[in-house]
């Protein structure tokens, strides 16, 4: 299929035969993903507290894809009630996304399974081995987070039924690798369970090399923050689609002594004073005026409520506004199902394109 014999160019639009040839290969790539989670497309919605909930969550469900709720703070009787809300708006797979750090993570693992949730997803620290026991004893999968390899290798060891891993790249609360370099480190070597990539994600055509690395699929939470079933302010979305890649940005640590949790968010007035505020607490102690212990709580608690702020209120100013790197691909408010679409008619393409090359080198 060579351009020099006035054939198809790779760049040429996709004929209707390349289209579904290129569909069936991207089911089979990543059909390990689909199979685990029992949906058309191997792709997750990011768990982020206050957005992703019945409304978002059913979405993505609906369309395809496979929601998952943010249990966060929940209390066990509010999550029962999320969970069945979510049930009323989809009649297709999704999951809930626990904190292990939550005091009530037991009760809250119980209340997953009486509700007939398949899948959870154990975050935020090394899940405990009882709740994985629990849960997988309950009829249900686990799914955790490797921000390394030999994490990876520790929580299949543990029983988890499936990993996300996640680059420095996304949005919240993240580790220090890329993307980029955790796939290479982990996908050749984690192969007894599915692996999600995420962190960064925004076309579909990326994806498609991480499924070719040996990923079961992907996780988009920036994208989805952003659709119009996303209960986010207008301001808030507002916000994302002017933003670029690089003002997604992770909160300045001054002193070691007083460790800050890296947390990337779109660079505002809130960041600014975060670091206003960490130097004053700073100065307090090494008076005396504080101690050590103090210190800390008072750096810890200056974001409190401050992400409800922005998500709920819109405050896009003071309040935390979480988004990843891929936010610079958001570049207006769409349907959840729109966005789906867009990803899978990107991996296809990309795919054809692929398979074009191949044609034009043999």
């Amino acid at each position: 299929m060579s351009e020099q014999n006035n054939t198809v160019a790779v760049t040429d639009a996709p004929t209707q035969p390349e289209l579904q040839r290129a569909r069936k290969r991207l089911d089979a790539l990543w059909r390990r993903g689909t199979d685990f989670l029992g949906t058309q497309y191997a792709i997750l919605g990011g768990a982020m507290s206050w957005v992703s909930e019945r409304n978002l969550v059913s979405a993505i469900s609906n369309a395809g894809g496979f929601g998952v709720i943010a249990c966060g703070a929940m209390e066990p009787a509010r999550l029962a009630e999320e969970i069945q809300a979510t049930r009323a708006l989809t009649d297709r797979p999704f999951g809930v996304n626990l904190i292990t750090m939550h005091p009530q993570l037991t009760e809250l693992v119980q209340v997953c399974l009486d509700a007939g949730v398949g899948h959870i997803v154990l975050a935020g620290g090394i899940p405990p081995g009882a709740a994985i026991k629990a849960i997988k004893d309950g009829g249900a999968k686990v799914i955790a987070f490797s921000p390394a390899l030999v994490l990876a290798k520790r929580l299949v060891k543990m029983g988890v039924d499936a990993l996300v891993i996640e680059g420095a790249e996304a949005g919240g609360h993240v580790g220090p690798v890329s993307l980029t370099v955790l796939a290479q480190e982990i996908l050749p070597h984690i192969q007894s369970v599915p692996v999600f990539v995420a962190g960064g994600l925004g076309r579909g055509d990326a994806l498609v090399s991480y499924l070719e690395l040996g990923a079961s699929g992907g996780q988009l939470g920036t994208r989805f923050a952003a659709a119009e079933e996303s209960i986010a302010h207008e301001k808030f979305k507002k916000a994302f689609v002017r933003a670029a890649a690089r003002d997604a940005v992770t909160s300045v640590q001054l002193d070691d002594r007083f460790p800050v949790i890296p947390v990337r968010a779109l660079g505002n007035e809130g960041g600014r004073q975060f670091v206003t505020h960490q130097a004053d607490v700073i100065r307090r102690f090494q008076s005396g005026e504080l101690t050590r212990e103090a210190a800390q709580l008072e750096i810890e608690h200056f974001w409190a409520g401050a992400l409800r702020r922005a998500v709920i209120d819109g405050d896009v100013e003071q309040g935390s506004v979480m988004a990843g790197q891929s936010v610079g691909m958001v570049t207006s408010v769409q349907p959840v199902a729109q966005i789906i679409d867009d990803l899978v008619e990107q991996a296809t393409v990309a795919l054809v394109r692929q398979q074009r090359r191949m044609d034009t080198d043999g």
